[in-house]
């Protein structure tokens, strides 16, 4: 029997995501509008925010559906569809830095968030609770 001599399996014979170390700014074109992810619905789908307030249902495209992680809050740039205004189409993720420098030229507005984990709205910080219960007794009462 032969011995095995190479090294893994079907995800080793895959691409490697050698462009990282790459920056690459996209900036959007006509028929393209940069969106925040609202909610991740499963399957492909995401829920998208405009900078211009209109929420639309954004399919991810295939080239990025394994490749690349889409997660809430980020910023992404869809395709706008002509017959439709209420769907668009995910093209493209920009990591952090890309929406930095994006954010910096002006292309996104001052209200994007850029790794702001705001999911619980304004308010304190610090959480405060009331005590219900007497703490006199001991717990080697119980």
């Amino acid at each position: 029997m032969p011995k095995n001599e190479g090294k893994g399996g079907k995800n080793r014979r895959r691409g490697k995501n050698e462009n990282e170390a790459v920056k690459r700014v996209v900036f959007k074109e006509d028929g393209q509008e940069n969106a925040q992810v609202i909610q991740m619905l499963g399957t492909g789908r995401l829920e998208a925010l405009g900078f211009a307030s209109v929420k639309r249902l954004c399919p991810i495209r295939g080239k990025l559906r394994k490749k690349v992680w889409v997660n809430t809050w980020d910023i992404i740039l869809v395709g706008l569809r002509e017959f439709q205004d209420n769907k668009a189409d995910g093209i493209f993720k920009s990591n952090a830095d890309e929406a930095r420098s994006l954010k910096a030229e002006d292309k996104l507005p001052e209200l994007a968030k850029i790794n702001e984990m705001d999911t619980f709205g304004p308010g304190d910080d610090e959480t405060q609770c009331d005590d219900i219960g007497d703490d006199d007794g001991d717990i080697d009462d119980i």
